[in-house]
């Protein structure tokens, strides 16, 4: 069952430039609401709270409830415009979600049990993410927070597939349907590179200068 959270919103009359510069100067991000059967909305969030918000996994990939003066719209967030060097958040965009229409998102991957396994307790052995989200489709009911992918049986040679992850009910990676060169590696396990030692009687490739032209002598 997808987890919800509620963010208070306030609506916003002036709009532009001039109007946003204003809004970030007072602590508060403009943003903007469209999709569904209504017409887009401008608004405004406090930046603290958007901020703090920010900083959870939850805030990019699951229902957002915005709340204006006790009327609530679910939305995702689409977009997010962050200033290139300041801990400043620019714009927002987010899309209302029909609780009866599929929706297209990216949710992040947790990895779990990778130290227990076989691949995770062998020194030599490398275990690389190639993935760290997967685009879903589903009803909004049903959006996953996250989804986890068990790598506690994981020995070294393994890889790990997008058909082979677990998904919640309702949930489907619609990348699967567009066919077997879709099903792409998400977590692979293999050896690291281990460097070679000289054969004896060979010298090794980092003689010193001088060394190797006192034996030429």
């Amino acid at each position: 069952m997808a987890t919800t959270h509620e963010i208070k919103v306030q609506r916003r009359e002036d709009e532009g430039k001039g109007a946003s510069r204003r809004l970030r100067l007072a602590g508060n991000v403009p943003a903007v609401v469209y999709g569904g059967d209504l017409k887009p909305v401008s608004i405004e969030l406090s930046h603290n709270d958007v901020w703090l918000a920010s900083q959870h996994e939850w805030f990019y990939a699951s229902i957002l409830d915005l709340s204006l003066n006790g009327d609530v719209q679910k939305v995702l967030l689409r977009d997010m415009q962050r200033h290139p060097f300041k801990q400043q958040i620019l714009h927002l965009d987010f899309q209302r979600v029909n609780e009866n229409e599929r929706i297209r998102t990216a949710v992040p991957l947790h990895f779990i049990n990778e130290d227990t396994s076989p691949a995770g307790k062998a020194a030599d052995v490398v275990i690389t993410h190639e993935l760290n989200e997967v685009t879903v489709t589903c009803l909004p009911g049903d959006l996953p927070e996250f989804v986890e992918v068990d790598l506690g049986k994981m020995v070294v040679g393994d890889i790990v597939h997008l058909s082979q992850i677990t998904l919640p009910k309702g949930v489907e990676i619609p990348e699967l349907a567009l066919g077997a060169d879709h099903d792409v590696a998400v977590v692979v396990a293999k050896h690291g590179r281990v460097e070679a030692e000289p054969a004896e009687g060979e010298e090794s490739a980092d003689v010193p200068a001088t060394k190797a032209a006192k034996d030429d002598e």
